[in-house]
């Protein structure tokens, strides 16, 4: 089996990738009080939810309190609604996914990243492995674990501690401030990974990775940078508003680099839970075994929210129905339309 190297595949200037018309969502969040207020009610209705349970995967993550619950909202033009535990950190795990994503979509160009990890959900849990020997030179999509870690080695840098560097420095950006490491789930998922250590040695036999142990200490890193559910909804806005952070009016990528990121959001973003999750939100959104959900409704805003107990694909219970609540409650669902009133 002939598998191109990656670094063969990839290169530097992605600039002519981006020669692509403009097209933007429109429509805008309610103001004054009206989304606050469907901030509340989302958090009292569901906060006394008890289906699912913490994740077991890394201990440190098993013993948070399945009591906390944080939501927030972000608009593009920066107001910041939230309630509850919405200040509460968290280590992100695959919440970071999409962020380390659209670095690298920035970096090398969409095109040229999605020819080397590939894009297609597999419709297999976040950690198979068997998705990558299904796949053509094994690739898969950059939200399910292996395709995380291949994304993640692409990282620019001359050794371990620059690639670090790009990638901490890159996802601090779209949350507006200098994120730190959970020093207690970094070293818990370092202590227990063999998973992800499995998924790696298997990625270098694809070449997809060089160093895998590096490429696995990198993404566990990753991983365990430490957000609030107020993060993620200023994460998701900056996804939202075309690259733009709306508090800090920072460009973190390009518009497109957006647009490509939330396709793949949307495709994968919730593992095979992804097409529940669409059919019944209408939005991209990324989930994360430590409680995070984030959600980006295009022109409009970000939606962070917090809570551990998970269901049985790891994602967030009390997130996925406030999300929905909220979803339609202001109107976010890409899919919904009413008749031109000129019909």
């Amino acid at each position: 089996m002939h598998v191109e190297p990656f670094m063969q595949t990839l290169c530097m200037n992605g600039s002519s990738e981006r020669a692509v018309p403009r097209y933007v969502s429109t429509g805008h969040l309610p103001k004054g009080g009206h989304v606050q207020a469907l901030i509340n009610d989302a958090h009292s209705r569901f906060g006394s939810t008890m289906g699912g349970d913490n994740t077991r995967v890394y201990p440190a993550l098993a013993t948070v309190s399945r009591e906390l619950f944080g939501i927030c909202a972000v608009d593009v033009d920066g107001s910041v609604y939230a309630c509850g535990d919405s200040d509460i950190a968290f280590a992100m795990m695959s919440v970071a996914k999409p962020f380390v994503f659209a670095l690298l979509c920035q970096e090398f160009g969409p095109q040229k990243v999605r020819r080397v990890i590939g894009v297609n959900a597999t419709g297999l849990p976040y950690g198979s492995l068997t998705a990558v020997e299904r796949s053509a030179a094994g690739r898969t999509n950059p939200m399910v674990n292996p395709g995380a870690i291949a994304t993640t080695n692409l990282a620019p840098g001359r050794d371990p501690e620059a690639q670090w560097e790009f990638l901490c420095e890159g996802i601090s950006r779209f949350a507006g401030h200098q994120l730190a490491l959970d020093d207690a789930v970094y070293r818990s998922a370092s202590a227990t990974n063999f998973r992800n250590q499995s998924a790696a040695q298997l990625l270098a036999d694809y070449r997809l990775v060089k160093d895998p142990i590096a490429a696995v200490e990198l993404y566990t890193r990753q991983s365990c940078l430490a957000v609030t559910a107020r993060d993620l909804a200023t994460m998701g806005a900056t996804l939202a508003n075309g690259g733009v952070n709306p508090l800090t009016g920072v460009r973190v990528v390009e518009a497109d680099v957006c647009r490509y990121t939330l396709a793949v959001m949307a495709t994968a973003g919730l593992y095979e839970n992804s097409g529940e999750w669409l059919y019944a939100i209408g939005l991209p959104g990324k989930s994360g075994i430590g409680g995070g959900i984030v959600t980006a409704a295009p022109g409009k805003g970000g939606l962070g929210t917090y809570a551990p107990p998970l269901d049985e694909a790891g994602n967030s219970v009390k997130g996925q129905k406030a999300t929905r609540f909220l979803s339609e409650q202001l109107g976010l669902n890409l899919f919904a339309s009413e008749p031109s009133t000129n019909s």
